[in-house]
């Protein structure tokens, strides 16, 4: 496979050849790449789970960002989700996607508040893997044994977007951070539920067909609006379109495709749309309003 043109469904393909379960050929495909044994590559991810779980305990703190623009939004929602199992109600996520949207918000107020996160893919949509994660471990039972080849199966579809297109919001817009990230997710979801490569395929180009087109349009130019919010918004589309995978729902248009897809769209995006803060939210009155009164601030 030339490594100008990474495809998810050689990888699948690869595995099957060598008639390893797709988990163990991914972890000795990456342990080769870093010049790592599988067990320290292992530890590695290990200690990046643990600093998406520091993240989430963070922002539960309630925390708020320097500019003061966001913050305690996972705390309310958290406080909202134990009033409604209170009532004896599900809400209306239900259990599994209420944890995952508190705890996206948490993982992505972290880092609006300047905690330590793990950008998976970017510091932007950093909350939506330990969403998903933390939130399967808490209702479906999951080992971490099972959570740790869930970021390897995450990596590695993150390596196949960045190869095929791209994960910054700049060059891509916010179909290129959090529609990766969700990507990401979903595709892990697949495989720690119990999902094959296909369905892994299946899920990846379902978040994409959703998520194409989305915008990277931050307010004053910080990481905090729309960009917090939509992390939450990203591990619904998530969950699913795992959901239809598992399901056995097939996409008409294969990953590989649909992550080309992102890229051609992503580079068609106005410059406006990428980030620079000169387009969508940015330019709400609002959201001027605001950061003239926030720049104004900050030169006194």
């Amino acid at each position: 496979m030339k490594l100008d043109k990474l495809s998810w469904s050689d990888l699948v393909r690869e595995a099957q050849e060598k008639q390893l379960p797709l988990a163990d050929y991914l972890l000795e495909r990456s342990a080769a790449q870093a010049e790592l044994e599988p067990a320290q590559l292992l530890e590695e991810m290990a200690a990046r789970l643990k600093v998406m779980e520091d993240a989430v305990a963070f922002g539960l703190t309630g925390v708020r960002s320097n500019s003061g623009l966001t913050g305690g939004s996972a705390k309310k929602m958290a406080a909202y989700e134990n009033a409604q199992k209170e009532q004896k109600s599900s809400g209306l996520l239900g259990p599994v996607a209420g944890s995952a949207v508190i705890y996206a918000l948490a993982a992505a107020e972290a880092n609006g508040a300047m905690g330590r996160i793990v950008a998976a893919p970017t510091a932007g949509a950093s909350g939506i893997l330990p969403g998903i994660l933390l939130a399967l471990r808490e209702h479906c039972q999951v080992e971490d044994a099972v959570l740790l080849e869930g970021l390897l199966v995450a990596g590695t579809i993150g390596e196949v977007i960045a190869n095929r297109a791209m994960l910054s919001g700049a060059t891509g817009g916010c179909q290129a951070e959090c529609g990766s990230g969700a990507a990401m997710a979903a595709g892990a979801a697949v495989h720690i539920l119990g999902g094959s490569g296909a369905q892994i395929d299946t899920a990846i180009a379902i978040v994409f067909k959703n998520m194409l087109g989305l915008v990277c349009d931050p307010v004053a130019g910080l990481v905090e609006v729309p960009c917090i919010k939509r992390n939450a918004g990203s591990v619904v589309q998530c969950l699913l379109a795992a959901e239809m995978a598992l399901a056995g729902i097939e996409s008409f248009i294969p990953a590989d495709e649909a992550i080309d897809a992102m890229g051609q769209v992503g580079r068609s995006l106005p410059h406006g749309l990428r980030e620079t803060a000169e387009g969508g939210m940015a330019l709400t009155p609002t959201a001027l309003a605001w950061a003239k009164t926030y720049f104004e601030g900050m030169k006194k």
